[in-house]
């Protein structure tokens, strides 16, 4: 189950997904492709990448009030190279009101190259009050910062 994503979701878990950093309106998503994730060519396919950038940016929303939960208003990607191998996800946080948040995500492969760049804009919506505290209990018990700690 995903609570390092402070709630529970199912799609994150069956492909994999580790949140490594959720603070401050930073997010890094680690994934491991499986072969079930490989498009035609072998590489990951469009549609994975497009959830981890998707996870990723709601992270970075969600990092400075995980009590609150986000959903996708829009969101644009640009592929730039095949992405091969071990991927990270990073997101930030670029502006927020009250309702809105806007941010960006940028995927990398294990050698530190861009495959793809995404900009996204997500509605804070309320949780329930027992799943908001769950939220914010489960999210402070995410591993920031690993080559730190």
């Amino acid at each position: 189950m995903s609570l390092g994503f402070g709630v529970p979701i199912p799609f994150v878990d069956h492909l994999g997904f580790e949140l490594v950093r959720f603070e401050d309106g930073q997010s890094q998503i680690d994934f491991n492709p499986r072969p079930e994730h490989m498009n035609s060519f072998n590489v990951t396919h469009g549609g994975a990448i497009m959830t981890l950038m998707d996870v990723t940016m709601a992270a970075a929303a969600r990092s400075v009030q995980a009590e609150m939960g986000v959903v996708t208003i829009e969101m644009k990607t640009s592929f730039m190279q095949p992405a091969k191998g071990a991927l990270r996800g990073v997101g930030k946080l670029l502006h927020r009101t009250t309702k809105m948040a806007f941010t960006e995500a940028q995927l990398l492969d294990a050698q530190g190259r861009l495959c793809a760049q995404a900009t996204g804009t997500f509605k804070y919506v309320q949780r329930p009050p027992a799943q908001a505290e769950d939220a914010t209990h489960n999210a402070m018990q995410t591993t920031q910062h690993p080559a730190t700690d």
